[in-house]
């Protein structure tokens, strides 16, 4: 029997914190692929401290919707769970390429596959990618085609589009920083997009001066957050002028300076996110037959969601 345990921050005071976690579980509670999904949380219930006490599995898999490893996902959940010789070591990690460890969970006795944080999976890339594609209602968004579709929308953005992945700044996290620049240049390296950089919010380049770090005259921006709150939903709008006060909204896209903005909000809210998690189980072992396919075919946009 199998058991995937999805862990995530949670908050006391923001009420959808918690939603991806939960939709996501539900998505992977679909393919039938574990017996059983449970959730847990640092701020919220299920606690971390109690989630494992739940589990009735044999192998169990314990995946961290985390952007970046770091206190969380290398003191926080570990401690919580009561995995012996837990070391950061285990994960022989540069930042970016935490895998697997497998340990007993003291408070049930039993061992548990101890994942890294989806954040830093490859698969993370990908998710991006889609997030670009549902923000612009656009499956082929950034892609050069031979199609009378494509070269008419290429026609329309005759600037290219170019991508923005957002993240805090290394003066608040140096790994956090570290996963941003990972999927600038996974996203760079598949050529689908004129520009990709990396942004920040606490240091240089700003996210607040975005349309000044592009040439393209689309831009799309996606912080690399996983729930939606007080940054993805104030800040960062506010910050790169789409509005004077979120509280009034803004459009999508909104013209900023001659570029036409395409802000996606936090990328861990885009329902492919259930992939990664699904990537990070099989990745330690677990059998989830066609799961992996099913979801990322069941979670492509189907509607024009742009302006609504």
């Amino acid at each position: 029997m199998q058991s995937l345990v999805i862990v995530a921050h949670g908050s006391h005071l923001n009420p959808d914190s918690a939603t991806p976690t939960h939709t996501h579980a539900d998505t992977i509670r679909a393919t039938g692929a574990f017996d059983e999904v449970r959730t847990g949380f640092w701020k919220e219930q299920p606690s971390l401290r109690e989630v494992l006490r739940t589990a009735r599995g044999d192998d169990i898999y314990v995946v961290p919707l985390f952007i970046s490893e770091g206190y969380f996902t290398e003191r926080v959940i570990p401690r919580e769970l009561r995995l012996e010789g837990w070391d950061p070591s285990l994960w022989d990690s540069d930042g970016i390429s935490a895998d697997t460890a497998t340990l007993v969970a003291s408070d049930i006795d039993k061992e548990v596959h101890y994942c890294g944080p989806v954040g830093t999976h490859e698969a993370m890339t990908d998710v991006l990618v889609r997030r670009a594609e549902s923000v612009t209602g656009d499956p082929s968004v950034g892609e050069v085609s031979e199609s009378a579709d494509s070269e008419a929308r290429q026609t329309e953005s005759d600037g290219g589009f170019g991508f923005a992945v957002v993240g805090h700044g290394t003066e608040r996290n140096e790994k956090s920083a570290k996963a941003i620049e990972y999927h600038t240049e996974r996203l760079r390296e598949t050529g689908r997009f004129d520009e990709v950089k990396a942004l920040f919010m606490d240091e240089e380049p700003e996210v607040d001066d975005v349309t000044e770090h592009f040439d393209s005259e689309d831009i799309i921006v996606v912080p690399l957050f996983i729930a939606d709150g007080f940054h993805t939903q104030e800040d960062i709008p506010e910050d790169m002028g789409l509005t004077d006060d979120y509280r009034d909204g803004y459009d999508v896209p909104t013209t900023v300076d001659g570029h036409r903005i395409w802000y996606g909000g936090a990328v861990g809210t885009e329902a492919l996110t259930a992939d990664v998690i699904l990537e990070r189980a099989a990745d330690a072992g677990a059998d989830i037959g066609d799961a992996i396919a099913r979801v990322r075919q069941q979670t492509k946009p189907t509607t024009l969601v742009a302006g609504d």
